[in-house]
């Protein structure tokens, strides 16, 4: 069953597009935290402790909605849980060799791949305008990741990662609807937990060893997991799946900040002129969605399931 969704009238995109431009904060301060953890903790074995502990929370939470979904909706969400779960096991492989700040933004890739898979996958049409925007924040992103082109193991499966993260992000836009964005978000965070520790146990699962990394821990479970998942949910029901990747390109954005703030890394003038265009990318897209509310370009269409 399918409805239509004019997203850019919906009177909850402002609101969908604030919660989307908070939790890409919330990714992006958790760039340099991953990077100092995954030097005691293996990625995987962090990711499978993060998951399961907001899987749990959110089951326990959230048992009602979750009881409301309908098989195919779970079906649904499965997939999209392992897809983002995939997504989060080779972001957070990566970030062990590679800088937090290039992590952040070879990841923001997916802001390029999202509209490419909306028109080649699904046949749907871009407008124009988007694909200039999304120029303009591949851009930002170019001049912000790597000087040169030489890209090693980790930056090549961070990338890889992105291509899920895009996936993702379309899957969400066709199929999240207001009334089932808590049960959808359960579903996909156990399938997370489960892909995770599915990963983790044949070498045994190693622990945080201190309060501080434990409290990092627990700052992404609550804020950079449950939160943020949830949020991404609701507000994909309100906006296009492109329009919603151009904002979440702000999280390179943070991370580079917040590296920079309070991870040690040097500011540069790269980061400074990239940040900059991404946001000019962020802007022109939500100033076009406001300018032309009557618009419903065929990527807006979400459905249910």
């Amino acid at each position: 069953m399918s409805r239509q969704h004019p997203a850019s009238l919906s009177p909850r995109a402002g609101w969908a597009t604030a919660l989307l431009v908070a939790l890409t904060a919330v990714w992006g301060s958790t760039f340099f935290l991953i990077h100092d953890l995954v030097e005691t903790v293996p990625p995987v074995d962090f990711l499978a402790v993060r998951f399961v502990i907001a899987a749990v929370i959110m089951v326990v939470l959230f048992r009602r909605p979750l009881r409301a979904l309908t098989r195919q909706q779970v079906l649904v969400g499965s997939g999209l849980g392992a897809l983002y779960g995939g997504a989060q096991i080779l972001q957070t492989q990566g970030l062990a060799t590679t800088p937090a700040s290039v992590s952040g933004f070879i990841t923001g890739s997916y802001v390029v791949l999202t509209p490419v898979f909306t028109a080649v996958l699904l046949r749907q049409r871009v407008a124009g305008a988007t694909w200039a925007a999304v120029g303009i924040a591949t851009s930002g992103l170019a001049l912000l990741s790597l000087n040169g082109v030489s890209i090693g193991f980790g930056e090549a499966i961070t990338l890889l990662g992105a291509v899920l993260y895009a996936l993702h992000i379309i899957g969400l836009g066709r199929y999240s609807a207001t009334e089932i964005a808590t049960g959808l978000s359960v579903v996909q965070m156990v399938v997370i937990a489960v892909i995770c520790t599915v990963g983790a146990l044949p070498g045994g699962i190693v622990l945080p060893d201190t309060p501080g990394r434990w409290a990092s821990l627990l700052y992404m479970v609550v804020f950079a997991s449950i939160l943020a998942l949830w949020a991404q949910t609701w507000a994909q029901a309100h906006l296009p799946a492109t329009r919603a990747a151009i904002i979440m390109t702000l999280e390179p954005v943070f991370a580079a900040t917040f590296a920079v703030v309070l991870g040690n890394e040097a500011a540069t003038w790269r980061m400074l002129v990239g940040g900059a265009l991404v946001l000019t990318a962020m802007y022109a897209i939500e100033l076009r969605a406001r300018r032309r509310p009557g618009e419903l370009p065929v990527e807006a269409l979400h459905h249910e399931v």
